[in-house]
C-alpha cells in the first residue's frame, strides 16, 4: 500500500503536460488571485502542445489545402507556397482572435498605462501564460515541419530566419516580464501577415486579382506606425517611470539599463533602425511589383494596337503565284489554250 501510495497519480502527471505550472495565490483587494509564473516545467507543456500543433498542421493540409491544390493544379513552387499560406492564414486568424480576446478582457487596450505599470509583470493570469506557451509551441513545430513539408532548400534559410525572430520576440517577452506589450505587438503583427498571406491564397487562384495586395500594403503601414509608437511610449516615457529602478533578476526585473537616457537612446535607435529596414524591404517590394504590373500593362496595350492595325495591301501584277504556278486575276493561266481539234 505504501509503494502504491509513492507512485505519481496518472491525473497529476498528466496536468503536467496539459496545464500550465506554477500557479500562487496573489491577494488582491477582492480576495486571491490565482495567476502563474513560469519555471522549467513550462519546457514539459510546450512540449506537449508541439506535438498538438504537428497534428492540427496535418489535418489542416489533409482536409482543406490538399482538396484545393488538387483543384487548382498548381506548379510544385506554387504548390510549396499555398501550403505555406494557407497553414499560416489558419495560424494567423486564430491567434488574431485569441490575442485580440486576451488584451481586451484584460484591459491592456482600454487602460495603455497597464504595459509598463507595476512592472516587472511577473505574475500571468491563466489566459496570459497559456497563449505564450501555445505560441511558443507552434513556431518549434515549424522547424520539424520543414522536413514533413518536404520545403525546397532555397526556401530552408528564409524560414528558418522567420521562426527564429519569432521565436526570439516571444521567448524574450515571456522571459523579461514584457508579456503585455509583447501581445499588442504580437496582435499588430498578425494582423498584417493575415492579409499578406491571405492575398497570395486569392492570387494563386486567380493571378489577375491583386487587390488584397493593396489591403496588405495599407495594413503593413499603420501596423509598422503602430508598433513603432508603441516601442518609443514604452521604453521612452513607461519604464523609466516605475517606482522599482534596481536590478534585480530574481523579481523579475531585467531593465535597469534602459534607464539611463543614453542607454534608452541607443535601444529606441536599434528599434528605430530596425523598423526603417522592414520598411525599406516593404518599398522595395512594392516598387518592384508595380514596375511589373506597368509593364505588363503596356506590353499589352502594344499587343492589342498591334492586332487593330491594318495590313497593307501587296502590290500584284496581273497575274499571281499560287503553289508556284503564275495565274490570272481571274485564277486562269496566261497560257493560251490549245484548240481542241473538232
Amino acid at each position: 500500500g505504501y509503494e502504491r501510495d509513492k507512485q505519481p497519480k496518472p491525473s497529476k502527471t498528466a496536468f503536467l503536460f496539459i496545464l500550465p505550472q506554477y500557479n500562487v495565490s496573489v491577494p488582491t483587494a477582492d480576495g486571491e488571485l490565482v495567476q502563474y509564473h513560469y519555471g522549467l516545467k513550462d519546457l514539459v507543456t510546450i512540449l506537449f502542445y508541439i506535438f498538438i500543433a504537428i497534428i492540427l498542421h496535418a489535418v489542416v493540409q489533409e482536409y482543406a489545402l490538399d482538396k484545393i491544390n488538387r483543384r487548382l493544379h498548381l506548379s510544385k513552387v506554387k504548390h510549396s507556397k499555398f501550403n505555406e499560406s494557407g497553414q499560416l492564414v489558419a495560424f494567423h486568424l486564430t491567434s488574431m482572435v485569441w490575442c485580440l480576446y486576451v488584451v481586451v478582457t484584460e484591459g491592456y487596450v482600454s487602460n495603455p498605462r497597464s504595459l509598463w505599470e507595476n512592472y516587472p509583470h511577473v505574475y500571468l493570469p491563466f489566459q496570459v501564460k497559456f497563449f505564450y506557451l501555445c505560441q511558443l509551441a507552434y513556431w518549434l513545430h515549424a522547424l520539424p515541419e520543414l522536413y514533413f513539408q518536404k520545403v525546397r532548400k532555397e526556401e530552408i534559410p528564409r524560414q528558418l530566419r522567420c521562426i527564429a525572430l519569432y521565436l526570439v520576440h516571444i521567448a524574450g517577452a515571456y522571459l523579461l516580464n514584457l508579456t503585455r506589450l509583447g501581445l499588442i505587438l504580437l496582435l499588430l503583427q498578425y494582423l498584417a501577415e493575415f492579409f499578406f498571406h491571405m492575398a497570395r491564397l486569392v492570387y494563386f487562384t486567380d493571378e489577375n486579382n491583386e487587390k488584397l495586395f493593396n489591403v496588405w500594403a495599407v495594413v503593413f503601414v499603420v501596423t509598422r506606425l503602430f508598433t513603432l509608437t508603441l516601442y518609443i511610449l514604452v521604453i521612452g516615457f513607461g519604464l523609466p517611470r516605475v517606482e522599482n529602478q534596481a536590478l534585480d533578476p530574481e523579481r523579475g526585473n531585467f531593465f535597469t539599463c534602459l534607464f539611463s537616457t543614453p542607454a534608452r537612446m541607443s535601444v529606441l535607435l536599434l528599434v528605430c533602425l530596425f523598423q526603417a529596414s522592414v520598411m525599406w524591404r516593404f518599398i522595395h517590394f512594392q516598387l518592384r511589383r508595380w514596375r511589373e504590373y506597368w509593364n505588363e500593362q503596356s506590353s499589352r496595350k502594344r499587343a492589342a494596337a498591334g492586332a487593330k492595325q491594318p495590313a497593307k495591301p501587296l502590290k500584284r501584277d496581273s497575274g499571281y503565284h499560287e503553289n508556284g504556278v503564275v495565274k490570272a486575276e481571274n485564277g486562269t493561266s496566261p497560257r493560251t489554250k490549245k484548240l481542241k481539234s473538232p
